[in-house]
């Protein structure tokens, strides 16, 4: 199966447009949130994806909440959930994870703890699409160093997913890591492609 997955387009029009045009080629695109830009633009932003709703899978970032972002299509939005496709399971989480540092605005976040008990029911899957990366792969802040969630990693861990799609840490964009066997990738707004087998 070949997937087509980004994350972080933030209104960027010219990269969504590259993505729906690419599109073709997949069998799978997953967008691992924040296509608004501080809960603005978002319906109007998000409609050409109703074009591969059938071959898409979404899950929110910071800045949409999860509520607005499935209002806003008819793709499914995953949020502690799982669900298959073409024989993978996949699961997702949104939001910022761990909140950020407080904003002029207010971001889409949650806890550590709240990660945590949204992700605990879920075994094993071959997917994991978050928006927020896990600690230390992904999440590198110039000056800060691995800023990561702390319950995706044990999530995982323990999931020990093939991929793990992510985004929100924009200096890490094209990061690409491991957790065991699991390729841990921070996806940015271009075109990453992937296969499974």
């Amino acid at each position: 199966m070949k997937i087509l997955a980004f994350s972080d387009l933030h209104l960027d029009t010219g990269a969504r447009d590259a993505i729906l045009e690419a599109a073709s080629g997949a069998d799978l695109v997953i967008g691992a949130g924040d296509f608004a830009n501080q809960h603005r633009g978002l319906e109007e932003f998000v409609a050409p994806f109703e074009a591969i709703a059938g071959k898409a899978l979404f899950t929110c970032g910071n800045n949409e909440t999860l509520d607005a972002l499935r209002a806003a299509t008819s793709v499914p939005v995953l949020h502690g959930e799982t669900t298959d496709f073409g024989g993978l399971t996949i699961a997702g989480i949104g939001c910022g994870i761990p909140p950020l540092p407080p904003l002029p605005w207010s971001s889409f976040d949650m806890t550590e703890a709240e990660a945590e008990a949204l992700l605990a029911p879920i075994d094993a899957v071959d997917i994991l699409v978050s928006h927020s990366p896990p600690k230390g792969a992904g999440d590198r802040l110039s000056g800060k160093g691995h800023i990561g969630s702390d319950a995706l990693r044990e999530a995982a861990e323990r999931m020990t997913p093939r991929f793990l799609f992510c985004g929100h840490i924009h200096d890490d964009w094209g990061a690409r890591d491991t957790i065991g066997a699991c390729t841990v990738a921070n996806l940015g707004p271009g075109l990453n492609w992937f296969e499974t087998e």
